[in-house]
Parts: structure tokens; C-alpha cells; sequence
């Protein structure tokens, strides 16, 4: 993939932004400290997305990049709960990107999955429609429980741990653009967005797997972006998606930049 590397700069750059925001509403005491070339964003939460530490240097050799691997490995160590590392593979250069497994594995790390950064230019949005669905914005702690429980499902956690990342947030209440698909009175899909920095940022999209392949998740990102374009004006939305999520964006009007890799403590 060839990108521009002020791309792949503003995709790590909302990553720190938005998870910033989003675990200090989990704790107030979390951990957000910038060091230097990594990024925290750590609430410790039972929510594993939540707990994030990401590389930040650009065109890190692979000798800068094995030193971050083993500092990023060290901080989670430290924590009660497990979490990932964020690496933006374009900010590395070549031969620390060809290396990279490898580093991480000696830095006591294991690859988890992949993901991209995408980003577009393409709101306002029309008003979306599904034939099948029916939005509603979250408000309540039922909402927030419903669609913890749809991530819970989709990503493969315990249906507790995505509830304690997301129920009894007043930032998702309140500030967040975060909207269930609705199958008659059962909720099946989910997707948010989130002001930051002049951006539309897409978080948290996922589809009930009973429900996939339906055209869903992509109907319920549109709501998201529509009501979120509507009530901030803002044109340029970003994104972080998954290998399941990759194809739906585009058609929005995404378009890829950095790949990611994701690791765990081994």
C-alpha cells in the first residue's frame, strides 16, 4: 500500500486523541502520558480496547523501533489488565517495517490481528435508510449496555467486559454520536462518531454475528457519520478498521492509509 506519510501521521494522531478522551471517561486517573516515540492511552479496563499504547516516532529505524517495542512491552506489563500496541507500520521505514515481527516477538510480544487507518473526505452524508432498521441514538444505560454487548460479541469478549468499558459514561451519552440498528425491538448493529480535532472520528462499529452480511454495519456507519456531519459541520472523517470492516468503508468513502498491526504480551 502506498500512502502519504501525513496520512498515516493524522491516523496515529486521532488514535491518541480519541482513546485519550475515551479512558480518562473510564478514569479519571488513567494512564495518558506522551513519552517519547509512545503514546498511553490506558484505563486499565476490563474493555481491552481501552487499554492502548501506541508508537509515535516517524521513520523509525529498526533499531529506534525494537527500543519502543521493548518500552511498550514494559508499560504493559506494569498494568493489571491486558491491552494492545498500536503499530502504524508507514511510520516505520522499510526495514524496520520488514522486521517488525521479529522485534516484537524478542520485545516479548505476539502478533494479535491487523487493521488499517482510513480516512475520506466525503461528509455530509445523506440521510441514511435500511429496510430492516430502525436507528436509535444512545442515551441510557440500556443503550450503552446493548451495544457493549454487540462489540462483546462481535470482537469475542466477555459480555462483562465490554459492559465496564462503556456503561455509565456521560461522554457516550452525551457527546458521542453512537447509534443502535434496530431490528424491530432487537438490537443487531452499532456505530459511533466522535469531534476530534476537525475530524469525524468512526469508533466502536460492530454487527451481531447472527446478523452479518446484511448490509448493517455499513447502514448503521452512515447514520453515525450523517447525525455526527449534521450537528458539527465537519467534512473529513477518519477511522481504524478491521479486516471484517475494511471492504464496507470504502464505499462510504474512506480511503486506506496506514497499515496496523496489533500485539499483545505473549
Amino acid at each position: 500500500m502506498v500512502t502519504d506519510l501525513a496520512d498515516s501521521i493524522e491516523s496515529m494522531e486521532q488514535l491518541a486523541t480519541v482513546w485519550r478522551a475515551m479512558v480518562l471517561d473510564r478514569d479519571a486517573d488513567a494512564d495518558v502520558r506522551d513519552l517519547p516515540g509512545i503514546a498511553v492511552r490506558w484505563a486499565d479496563s476490563r474493555f481491552a480496547f481501552w487499554n492502548c499504547v501506541t508508537l509515535t516516532d516517524v521513520g523509525a529505524d529498526p533499531v529506534l523501533a525494537e527500543r519502543r517495542l521493548t518500552q511498550a512491552a514494559d508499560i504493559m506489563r506494569a498494568k493489571r489488565q491486558p491491552g494492545f500496541l498500536w503499530v502504524f507500520e508507514d511510520l516505520l521505514d522499510s526495514e524496520a517495517r520488514a522486521g517488525l515481527t521479529a522485534a516484537a516477538e524478542r520485545a516479548g510480544l505476539a502478533y494479535a490481528f491487523p487493521g488499517t487507518g482510513m480516512a475520506g473526505d466525503m461528509l455530509p452524508l445523506p440521510e441514511p435508510a435500511h429496510p430492516d432498521l430502525t436507528f436509535v441514538r444512545v442515551r441510557t444505560d440500556e443503550h450503552l449496555c446493548a451495544y457493549a454487548d454487540l462489540n462483546s460479541r462481535a470482537y469475542g469478549f466477555p459480555l462483562e467486559h465490554g459492559r465496564d468499558g462503556l456503561v455509565g459514561s456521560t461522554l457516550w451519552k452525551n457527546d458521542v454520536h453512537a447509534y443502535l440498528g434496530m431490528r424491530g425491538d432487537e438490537p443487531v448493529t452499532c456505530a459511533a462518531t466522535v469531534e476530534a480535532e476537525g475530524r469525524l472520528f468512526v469508533a466502536l462499529v460492530a454487527t451481531d454475528p447472527r446478523w452479518e452480511r446484511r448490509g448493517y454495519g455499513e447502514a448503521v456507519t452512515r447514520k453515525a457519520l450523517h447525525e455526527g456531519a449534521r450537528a458539527t459541520g465537519l467534512t473529513r472523517a477518519t477511522l481504524h478498521a478491521t479486516v471484517a470492516g475494511a471492504p464496507v468503508y470504502p464505499r462510504i468513502g474512506f480511503r486506506p492509509n496506514s497499515p496496523l498491526r496489533f500485539f499483545a504480551l505473549r
